[in-house]
């Protein structure tokens, strides 16, 4: 089996957002806001698979973009577009991102990639967020269809789950103003 690979979802209409732009093409100081994230998972010393849909994200080398073409049915979709590639590539685990959560640092990507658990979740300062790392035993788990990812195997599976204490932050570009306090 191969190490884990982080994965960052950035498939979404980001239909919060009312810049001029998509929300990940936004530029948070001095780059694109899906390049923040790229860039921590890989400093982690992570491969790194992005997951794209709705934005035309400038490719990155070293970095292998995975089309969902189905993302408009949620992030379900975008989830099992990267657990279908890792089943291919024979990986023992994902840790799944967000590519609008700048803020993730490479040892919060480090920390979760080393976790033996099924599911590993970081948690800041006893709040559950992402990324999220999935073994490949749980994969059979996750939903197919929908805007979730794998958020309910928390409640429905907690013998499988792991917190994992963070630093840093899960804080996400959602909205112009978000993008706007974080430029400040």
């Amino acid at each position: 089996m191969n190490p884990p690979v982080a994965v960052l979802l950035a498939a979404g209409g980001g239909t919060r957002f009312r810049g001029s732009t998509h929300k990940l093409l936004a530029v948070l100081r001095g780059q694109p806001v899906y390049r923040w994230a790229i860039d921590h998972a890989r400093e982690a010393g992570l491969e790194v698979w992005v997951v794209t849909g709705c934005a035309e994200l400038e490719p990155v080398e070293g970095v292998r973009f995975l089309h969902n073409e189905r993302w408009e049915t949620g992030q379900a979709s975008s989830l099992q577009r990267a657990v279908a590639e890792a089943r291919l590539e024979n990986v023992e685990a994902i840790v799944a991102g967000l590519g609008d959560q700048p803020f993730v640092t490479p040892d919060t990507w480090r920390r979760l990639a080393g976790s033996d658990s099924p599911i590993a979740v970081a948690n800041y300062d006893g709040v559950r967020g992402n990324p999220v790392r999935l073994d490949s035993t749980v994969w059979n788990l996750l939903p197919a269809e929908g805007d979730l990812g794998a958020r309910n195997l928390f409640t429905q599976r907690p013998d499988l789950v792991t917190d994992i204490p963070c630093d840093g932050s899960s804080a996400d570009i959602d909205t112009l103003e978000d993008l706007q306090r974080w430029n400040s």
